[in-house]
């Protein structure tokens, strides 16, 4: 499937800003399951934006401009060949190993009702794979998925005792649970296009992944109750989403900010995909 992105990010200031920097986890990478045939990030104001890895090899831009500066537009998107591998992640960047993601996080942090929840849900007997499609499948009945697009703040234990959350607060809970069995876990941000066919399919999206012995790195998407296919579109992994934020900054003034955010992921045809 070839997928057209477009985000944009739109801040306006009361008070002008002096000095700012963005820190964006915004451009998608090659791998087996996906193809970048272009990418361009924008601002609407001049500024340097250098490109660079982090740890967990995330392509990273950072953008940094002198004031004032009223309003500023990050304009990003491209063009997204990808496969249906069934959720197997391969040709990726490794650069932190497996055993890594066992470890809990400030989002991850377990508690008595997602540790009794992770061992209720799955066999005892079960394979590692077996277990996390049992995992997802659980999750998926249990939790509503909320389409405000909101970031929640909370992390898996919070969201697990309201009932649901965004596909991040889903994604944070099932690493937690898998973490728990013992299977490395890890958060990814990403994309998905737009599609009748899924229920949770608003452009951004989260999703998490398991390391399990025999296979790699596999998707699962709670939100969708189904590994990712070819409608998602990988951009960013790490611990949780601290590591994968597509968007971080400081700034100097600037006092009240007013963001507003516009995603846009669907199917875009050969013709369009090469003009």
């Amino acid at each position: 499937m070839r997928i057209r992105i477009s985000h944009s990010i739109t801040y306006a200031y009361d008070e002008p800003v002096r000095q700012l920097t963005q820190i964006l986890r915004l451009t998608p990478r090659d791998h087996d399951g996906q193809h970048v045939m272009s990418w361009r990030i924008e601002p609407t104001v001049d500024g340097n934006l250098r490109a660079g890895q982090d740890a967990h090899g995330n392509i990273v831009h950072t953008f940094s401009a002198d004031g004032p500066i009223s309003d500023l537009a990050i304009h990003v998107g491209g063009v997204i060949e990808t496969l249906d591998l069934a959720g197997v992640i391969r040709g990726t960047i490794e650069r932190v190993p497996p055993e890594v993601f066992r470890r809990d996080t400030l989002l991850t942090t377990p508690d008595d009702a997602l540790r009794d929840f992770a061992m209720t849900a799955t066999r005892a007997d079960a394979t590692p794979l077996a277990k996390m499609h049992a995992l997802t499948e659980a999750l998926h009945d249990l939790l509503a998925c909320d389409r405000s697009g909101q970031r929640t703040g909370v992390g898996a234990a919070a969201a697990f005792a309201a009932g649901g959350g965004i596909p991040q607060d889903l994604a944070h809970i099932f690493m937690t649970c898998a973490r728990q069995l013992g299977i490395p876990a890890r958060y990814v941000s990403g994309y998905v296009a737009q599609s009748d066919a899924l229920p949770e399919a608003e452009g951004a999206h989260a999703w998490a992944e398991a390391h399990l012995t025999d296979y790699g790195w596999i998707g699962f998407d709670c939100a969708n109750g189904l590994c990712p296919i070819d409608t998602h579109v990988r951009i960013a992994a790490g611990l949780d989403f601290s590591d994968a934020a597509p968007v971080r900054g400081a700034r100097k003034g600037g006092s009240g900010e007013n963001l507003a955010v516009l995603v846009s992921a669907r199917a875009a045809n050969a013709q369009l995909a090469n003009q």
